[in-house]
C-alpha cells in the first residue's frame, strides 16, 4: 500500500468518524472545552480558604479583595460553563471566560511561567473557536437569506483559534535523544503545523486528539495521587486543561479549519 493508498484510506476513517458523530461532536467539544473552567470553579467553591489565603499572601491586598477575587473566579467559570451548555448568550459567556483567563494568568503569576503562559493562550484558543462557532449558529437563524460570503471575523477567529491551540503541543515536545522522543517530536511537530495552516485539518486534528487524550491519561492521572498530596492538584490542573485543547480541537474536527486555510484554498484552485 502506497503513502497515498493509507493517506486516502486514513482521511476515509476521519470522514466516516465524523459522519457517525456529527450529532454528538460539537456537543462532546464544548463539554471537554468547558472542563476546565468548571473543575476549577468547583475547587474555588471547595478551597476558598485556601486561595483566599493565597491571593492575600501573594498580593497583600488584604482578605476582603481576596475573598472578591475568588467569588468572581467561582461565579464567572460556573456561570459561563452554563451559558456555554445551555446555548444561551454563548458570546458574552466566552469573553467572561477569557476575562478570567486574563486574571488568573496576572494573579498567579503565570505570565512569567512560559509553559503555563503557552497553556493559558491554548485555552484561549479553544474559546475563540467557540465564539466562531456561536457567529455560525446565530446566522443559521436567517436561513434562505442570500448572505456573503463566511464573513471575515469568524473566518480569523478560526484561524487565531487554530494557531493558539498548537501551542499547547509546544509544551508537551521533549528534547531527549531516544528514539521514542524524537519521533514523537516529528509526528507531533508535523501534526500541529497540518492544524496551524489548516492543511488536511479535520485528519490532523482528529489524530492529535487521539494523541493527546493518551498523553493525558497517562501523564496526568491525579486520581492515582491521594488527594492530600500537591501533586493531586496539580496533575487534575494538568489533566481538565488538556481536556479543554481536546475540546477545541474535536471543534476543529466538526466545524472545519474556516476560510482562512490551505484546506479551502483548494477548493478554489
Amino acid at each position: 500500500m502506497g503513502q497515498n493508498d493509507i493517506m486516502s484510506t486514513a482521511e476515509d476513517f476521519a470522514d466516516q468518524f465524523l459522519r457517525v458523530t456529527k450529532q454528538y461532536l460539537p456537543h462532546v467539544a464544548r463539554l471537554c472545552l468547558i472542563s476546565t473552567f468548571l473543575e476549577d470553579g468547583i475547587r474555588m467553591w471547595f478551597q476558598w480558604s485556601e486561595q483566599r489565603d493565597y491571593i492575600d499572601g501573594t498580593w497583600n491586598c488584604g482578605y476582603f479583595l481576596a475573598s472578591i477575587f475568588v467569588f468572581i473566579n467561582l461565579f464567572g467559570q460556573l456561570s459561563g460553563c452554563i451559558l456555554v451548555l445551555s446555548r444561551n448568550f454563548v458570546q458574552y459567556a466566552c469573553f467572561g471566560l477569557f476575562g478570567i483567563i486574563a486574571l488568573q494568568t496576572i494573579a498567579y503569576s503565570i505570565l512569567w511561567d512560559l509553559k503555563f503562559l503557552m497553556r493559558n493562550l491554548a485555552l484561549g484558543g479553544g474559546l475563540l473557536l467557540l465564539l466562531a462557532e456561536s457567529r455560525s449558529e446565530g446566522k443559521s437563524m436567517f436561513a434562505g437569506v442570500p448572505t456573503m460570503r463566511e464573513s471575515s471575523p469568524k473566518q480569523y477567529m478560526q484561524l487565531g483559534g487554530r494557531v493558539l491551540l498548537v501551542l499547547m503541543f509546544m509544551t508537551l515536545l521533549h528534547f531527549d535523544m531516544n528514539f521514542f522522543s524524537i519521533l514523537q517530536n516529528i509526528v507531533g511537530t508535523a501534526l500541529i503545523i497540518l492544524v496551524a495552516i489548516g492543511f488536511k485539518t479535520k485528519l490532523a486534528a482528529l489524530t492529535l486528539v487521539i494523541w493527546l487524550f493518551g498523553i493525558n491519561i497517562y501523564f496526568n492521572a491525579f486520581w492515582t495521587v491521594p488527594a492530600y498530596k500537591p501533586m493531586h492538584d496539580f496533575l487534575k490542573y494538568d489533566f481538565f486543561q488538556t481536556m479543554s485543547v481536546i475540546g477545541g480541537l474535536l471543534l476543529v474536527v466538526a466545524l472545519g479549519p474556516g476560510g482562512v486555510s490551505m484546506d479551502e484554498k483548494k477548493k478554489e484552485w
